[in-house]
């Protein structure tokens, strides 16, 4: 059985394998693509990491991080997500 984690957006639990990881490096929320860094992390469903934020769910759970270039990451990687499937078409 796969082991489950909560989405610091939703709040719901889901398998490790459907969640994303950032972690807490030098004060920076540093995204964790491998789920494998080091240090305290935090885990979350891709498309709650923009409720995460606004709910301050990440500073939550790791104390004060800075989350400008998270965030920076996060976009992109979404803007790189739908450019991907309007390629596909």
């Amino acid at each position: 059985m796969e082991p489950t984690r909560t989405c610091v957006g939703c709040r719901r639990r889901d398998s490790r394998s459907a969640l994303f990881r950032a972690v807490s490096q030098n004060g920076l929320l540093v995204p964790d693509d491998q789920k494998s860094l080091l240090g305290r992390g935090v885990w979350f469903h891709f498309q709650c990491a923009e409720l995460a934020i606004s709910r301050n769910g990440f500073t939550k759970a790791l104390g004060s991080v800075v989350i400008t270039e998270f965030e920076a990451w996060h976009r992109q990687a979404r803007n790189d997500a739908g450019n991907t499937m309007s390629t596909s078409k």
